[in-house]
């Protein structure tokens, strides 16, 4: 599956790239149709696995599915998202995240998102290890490349983030971000992702 996706994406033409998403959280925007992101992750190994590689897919304008492949250690994770409704700059989405080849449960999730030109905002909830999870997320778009973000999962295991991301070409983004931990002691983590986009077909 992974060699396919490589090979569709290494030969499709550049899609121009958007800041997209927040640093922890999942969002209720859904990946254009046809348009695949591919991501290399490295974070503080309290966050998640060290190294991961992530492909993401737009299926069609109302779903997309995610895989991601840690490196150390191996481990794969499946997820997709749907739309329920969209409304102007309303959004509401529901899916099923971190489906996990090491045993991890299915984790549905439900958010609202408001997403005005420049500022989005994200409400929600996750169902993961028998607890209720909140969700909230905030960005702004500064310019076309640069976008800021802060989100926030409840939980343990999950953290307060503060990042940003920025557009180095139309196809390729950075989003480097600092996570704060839930539970004491509230270490400050390290994370950074690099996205290529890649348009699989039109």
């Amino acid at each position: 599956m992974t060699l396919v996706v490589i090979a569709a994406w290494s030969s499709g033409p550049a899609a121009r790239a958007t800041t997209k998403g927040l640093n922890q959280i999942v969002t209720p925007d859904i990946q254009p149709a046809g348009a695949l992101s591919v991501s290399a992750q490295l974070q503080d190994a309290r966050i998640a696995n060290p190294a991961e590689i992530q492909f993401e897919l737009g299926l069609t304008s109302w779903a997309e599915i995610a895989f991601l492949q840690g490196l150390r250690p191996r481990d794969e994770i499946l997820g997709a998202e749907a739309n329920l409704w969209h409304w102007g700059p309303h959004l509401l989405t529901a899916g099923a995240v971190n489906w996990s080849s090491r045993g991890g449960e299915i984790q549905p999730v439900v958010e609202y998102g408001f997403y005005a030109s420049r500022d989005h905002l994200v409400i929600g909830g996750s169902r993961a290890g028998g607890r209720t999870e909140g969700i909230l997320g905030f960005s702004h778009q500064f310019t076309e490349r640069l976008q800021v973000a802060v989100d926030y999962q409840s939980g343990p295991g999950n953290a307060l983030t503060f990042g940003f991301t920025f557009n180095l070409t139309d196809a390729l983004q950075v989003n480097p971000a600092v996570y704060f931990a839930n539970t004491r002691p509230h270490a400050a983590m390290g994370y950074v992702v690099l996205t290529w986009t890649r348009a699989v077909w039109r």
